[in-house]
């Protein structure tokens, strides 16, 4: 590649990939890896401009059916200001190494060859949940569903039961003017997700087939 060429979306990628190999190129400008019901992931997001990217550290539960990988717990590389900092294209080559360094600084959850352990992740998501209500942003109900049904479906009940409590604590608190439409109320919505975590079969089901929607076949498990 000479200096004045701009490199494609296929070998930013494939740079990103080589720098973090505890990941795979799942689709460009996109790693993944999965840590069983879940994955997690860096997305490289075209800034709106399009002549950059803004790198994202994420992931995703494979527990409900969705049509696409959403940036849960999503992290942008920050720069010194702490607002989010994008890697134009034009200078990928001499800038991409010092940003895979400080969005590995920053990610909350582990971005090495060793993943973070499926308790990191569910415990990630507590605390997202807790720092969102402090906060005073929109309750964070799908997030508070994923955590519950991601600990089930990975058989841990001890997990389930810490998040079953967070969501009965927080359900009391959340104000109902910024819940969800069709909340069916906090008792009913509780009931529905015990219900849920206590059906490994369905959401195993449910794994499956999010992971052949997404075409994830390809994408290396961590978890044996």
């Amino acid at each position: 590649m000479t200096k004045t060429s701009v490199p494609t979306p296929r070998r930013v990628t494939s740079d990103w990939a080589a720098a973090l190999p505890g990941f795979d190129a799942w689709k460009p400008l996109h790693l993944l890896r999965r840590i069983g019901p879940v994955v997690q992931g860096v997305s490289l997001d075209r800034t709106t401009s399009g002549d950059g990217y803004t790198p994202t550290a994420h992931v995703h539960a494979l527990t409900r059916e969705f049509p696409v990988i959403t940036l849960t717990l999503g992290q942008r590389l920050e720069g010194s200001s702490g607002q989010p900092e994008s890697v134009l294209f034009a200078k990928h080559e001499s800038e991409y190494p010092a940003a895979v360094d400080a969005l590995r600084e920053q990610s909350v959850l582990s971005l090495s060859e060793e993943p973070p352990s499926l308790e990191q992740v569910v415990r990630a998501y507590h605390s997202a949940i807790s720092a969102s209500y402090d906060k005073g942003f929109p309750p964070a109900v799908a997030e508070m569903e994923d955590s519950v049904l991601i600990a089930a479906a990975a058989g841990r009940p001890d997990l389930v039961q810490d998040g079953l409590a967070l969501a009965g604590e927080l359900a009391g608190l959340w104000p109902k003017s910024r819940l969800p439409l069709n909340w069916p109320g906090a008792t009913e919505w509780l009931e529905g997700l015990r219900a849920k975590a206590a059906d490994p079969g369905a959401l195993s089901a449910t794994v499956d087939r999010q992971i052949a929607q997404h075409k994830l076949t390809k994408v290396r498990n961590v978890v044996d």
